[in-house]
């Protein structure tokens, strides 16, 4: 324990070094950085900045690459976070698996099980999240199961490991469309902050503001004109370059090196 443990809430005590690991949704897409128009922000960041107002000397390090599969995250990432030897790890993966057909949430949880192993033995404290309910996705309910399934894997794996988990399907206040970017994908940047903040609570670090905050009043409802017209835009703008992407057999993340490849203070 360092010399300020008594002014150091009991949450924070001993995390000097905190890494990073994922796909876009750690990456912070559609959350940008107000600094550094080339890059995202997101939660994660926004986590670092909580813990380092309390611990200044915070080290922190955003291995997270957008489009990567579990299987990529496990082989690129995982080792290099081993190598680190960070107090506090978050970790969350498989949400793009689970988009593809023939994917195997069973499978995928015996390589997130062993991944959170080699993270554990570190002595980390390690942070993982299930997924959100897919059901507003388009063809999200077709995926609902497995992704249910993953998650249910994912709960034991927590309890298995000893980890902290953030339960992210349950938390209705997050599924308020003004939470989510226009890609129907990625949180907005409130959705960003109101997930740091979820994840505070349940690291006992304290943080300016509520996640359970009520929305303001939403908007007038649209006509199916205008819904119409947001659901082509939607396709043109964002599912079909994706779907274009599959077919070529490309990630949004090929050749993209992380945004902070080496723990440095903030």
């Amino acid at each position: 324990m360092t010399s300020d443990a008594s002014t150091t809430p009991p949450g924070i005590g001993g995390i000097d070094t905190y890494v990073a690991i994922g796909d876009s949704f750690t990456e912070g897409l559609q959350d940008p950085d107000p600094v550094d128009p080339d890059r995202f922000r997101g939660w994660a960041d926004r986590l670092a900045e909580h813990i380092a107002a309390h611990r200044p000397g915070l080290r922190y390090a955003n291995l997270a690459v957008r489009g990567k599969l579990l299987h990529q995250i496990v082989a690129d990432q995982v080792p290099r976070a081993v190598e680190l030897r960070p107090d506090l790890v978050t970790f969350c993966g498989g949400g793009n698996d689970m988009l593809r057909p023939g994917a195997d949430p069973d499978a995928l949880a015996v390589m997130f099980d062993e991944a959170v192993r080699r993270l554990r033995g570190t002595g980390a404290q390690v942070v993982i999240f299930t997924g959100f309910d897919p059901s507003g996705l388009r063809s999200g309910r077709r995926i609902r199961g497995k992704a249910a399934t993953y998650n249910m894997h994912l709960r034991a794996i927590a309890d298995r490991r000893g980890c902290l988990l953030v339960d992210l399907w349950p938390r209705s206040v997050l599924y308020d469309p003004r939470a989510w970017h226009e890609d129907r994908l990625h949180l907005s940047p409130e959705g960003h902050r109101r997930l740091a903040l979820l994840v505070c609570e349940r690291l006992g670090v304290p943080a300016e503001g509520d996640w359970r905050e009520p929305w303001p009043p939403a908007a007038a409802v649209r006509d199916w004109r205008e819904q119409r017209r947001e659901d082509l835009y939607w396709a043109r703008t964002y599912f079909l370059p994706w779907v274009q992407r599959r077919i070529q057999g490309r990630s949004s993340g090929d050749g993209r090196p992380p945004k902070r490849p080496d723990p440095l203070p903030l």
